[in-house]
């Protein structure tokens, strides 16, 4: 747990000092998330979801829907309202922003390794 939370505190650090540039279009968030896994966190603490090609998010114990928009990546739990952030994506790593600024970073990686 301490190795996973200094690679979250690790990526948000870099990110933030990246800050500048422009955010993932459409295509790039459904090319890099669809068929992933995001292994990292937000503020409010870490997480791994699977993205299905089919638009379900699939975590430990539930799952909600995303999909790529004009205007970032959207989330959707149960009856909580959909929420979206701006995502840059450098290769694997992703960095999510809410109102221009970090709020998670993590990684992602090939298919569903946790069998969600």
């Amino acid at each position: 747990m301490i190795r996973r939370t200094f690679i979250i505190l690790a990526t948000m650090a870099a990110a933030s000092s990246a800050a500048a540039g422009s955010f993932a279009s459409k295509d790039e968030i459904q090319n890099a998330i669809s068929d992933h896994t995001y292994q990292g966190g937000m503020l409010s603490g870490a997480f791994t979801e699977y993205y299905a090609p089919d638009g379900t998010i699939k975590g430990d114990g539930y799952i909600g829907a995303w999909k790529a928009t004009d205007h970032g990546m959207c989330f959707q739990y149960g009856t909580d309202p959909e929420n979206c952030w701006d995502l840059k994506i450098e290769g694997a790593a992703i960095t999510l922003f809410k109102d221009g600024k970090v709020d998670g970073a993590g990684v992602v990686v090939e298919g569903n390794p946790n069998s969600y």
